[in-house]
């Protein structure tokens, strides 16, 4: 039997000096997830630089019985890039693989390695008149390794679904170390499974992430951004409803908060204005874009859905931007909602789905039934409605010790909110993963059919449970 030592100057050889690292002060950082809820302990973080090194090094982890934690830009969150205490796992970061290997103009499409930015990668687009079309708040630190392995969702689902549509083609690093390359996208491939489809949204439980191939899309030319104030969610879906006829597929962005949570965003934001000079029950933001084909007529044909809204009453007031800064200063407001809903104090937080038809009755149901089980909680939800995915958060009462409250009070309060959701046929994930967050829940409420099948899978493709364990499954 060979020892850590062993193990160490084994990878330490394999990965050369830049890829293995045990210097305490360089990997700490890494070893608590973004929202500080879960700390682990490691071996050593290696940092490959390619494809071949990471399949070397996952080799040896294999024949020393050595697992492994993958991780981007430690920006998950559902801890699903984080160690355990035991110390036992290789860190491994996938950070010093950030090569743009092509972008083709032509077929509009990118290939690109795990440890790309998002930022980096819409900046590339863009420097070639083309974009990659999603995007959300962590967009300065997530990598696309971390994006396809969780199934990232964003502001953009709505038009252009989430990760997994976006996904072309695909390289990984299966757990004995074999590199599965499926990078070529063909439209058409009827040579079995989908394998692909497996390693997307498994948070790194079944392969390694190492590139894809991504679609991109002409840039946008125009944009306009609306805000809205209406009454009720049930209001906000009709005017969707109207939207989704009026502009189709330029129709490129749909988010709702309650008055509470722009109140929120205000405190937080002390120069940003409210866009309404009155108050309403519901707040949205409507995003509708053009290419360069349909530009010049975007503002008219916006103005034209927003007045028939209007004299169908399905809004109650709404203002238009007038210039990209305030198209900017619109989606500012709604990107500082998390933030904002921080400094208001401790709270549980829930990253939900029902079908859309059903979310604003969800919404206006369970609410008053958390608030009545735990009275001075205040339960919020805000997010992308157009695709039945809202962050439902339930805010504690003015309490001394929130840590204690978050332990008790808002462990029951999740299960509870977990339990509404599957009432309503629902997922207790739908953009943020499960990682080792809702690992227990997904076990307690899962299909068993469907958890048995998700077991299969990892043990066909990864028998000595190496590769991210203590996650998903």
């Amino acid at each position: 039997m060979t020892t850590s030592a062993d193990f160490l100057e084994e990878a330490a050889a394999c990965l050369g000096p830049r890829g293995l690292t045990r210097d305490l002060d360089l990997v700490e950082p890494w070893l608590t997830d973004w929202r500080g809820r879960f700390t682990g302990r490691a071996r050593a973080m290696a940092s490959p630089a390619s494809t071949e090194e990471l399949s070397r090094i996952v080799r040896l982890c294999a024949e020393h019985n050595v697992p492994i934690v993958p991780q981007g830009g430690n920006s998950g969150m559902s801890g699903g890039a984080t160690p355990d205490e035991s110390g036992d796992a290789l860190l491994l970061s996938l950070r010093r693989m950030n090569a743009i290997r092509e972008i083709d103009i032509e077929a509009r499409r990118v290939t690109c390695e795990a440890g790309v930015v998002l930022q980096t990668l819409h900046e590339a687009a863009e420097d070639k008149g083309l974009r990659f079309p999603l995007t959300l708040g962590g967009k300065g630190s997530a990598t696309v390794g971390g994006l396809i392995s969780t199934n990232a969702g964003g502001s953009q689902v709505l038009r252009h679904g989430s990760m997994r549509a976006l996904v072309l083609g695909l390289e990984a690093v299966l757990a004995d170390g074999q590199v599965f390359s499926m990078l070529t996208p063909l439209k058409k491939d009827n040579r079995g499974f989908d394998l692909k489809q497996l390693l997307i949204g498994s948070e790194g439980t079944m392969g390694i992430v190492t590139a894809a191939t991504l679609k991109l899309l002409p840039a946008v030319a125009e944009r306009v951004v609306i805000w809205a104030g209406l009454p009720s969610l049930a209001a906000a879906r009709t005017l969707l409803l109207h939207c989704e006829d009026s502009a189709g597929n330029a129709l490129e962005g749909f988010e709702v908060m309650p008055q509470a949570c722009l109140d929120a965003v205000l405190a937080h934001l002390p120069s940003a204005r409210a866009p309404l000079s009155g108050r309403h029950a519901w707040h949205v933001l409507i995003e509708v874009v053009a290419d360069r084909a349909s530009a010049a007529t975007l503002r008219e044909r916006c103005e034209m859905m927003m007045a028939e809204a209007f004299e169908k009453d399905l809004l109650e007031d709404a203002a238009m931007s007038a210039s990209e800064a305030q198209a900017e200063a619109f989606w500012l407001l709604r990107e500082s909602v998390a933030p904002a809903e921080r400094e208001r104090g401790p709270a549980v937080q829930h990253d939900i789905s029902v079908p859309v038809e059903k979310m604003p009755e969800f919404v206006d149901t369970t609410a008053p039934m958390i608030e009545a089980a735990w009275p001075g909680t205040e339960a919020v939800a805000f997010g992308h409605l157009g695709d039945g995915n809202v962050h439902y958060h339930v805010i504690a009462p003015k309490v001394t010790d929130g840590l204690s409250w978050q332990k008790n009070e808002g462990k029951a309060i999740s299960r509870y909110v977990h339990d509404l959701v599957t009432e309503w046929g629902g997922s207790i994930s739908a953009e943020h993963g499960i990682g080792q967050l809702k690992r227990d829940e997904l076990v307690r409420l899962g299909d068993p059919v469907a958890l048995s099948m998700l077991r299969a899978v990892k043990q066909a493709l990864d028998p000595q449970g190496l590769l991210n364990p203590g996650k998903l499954v």
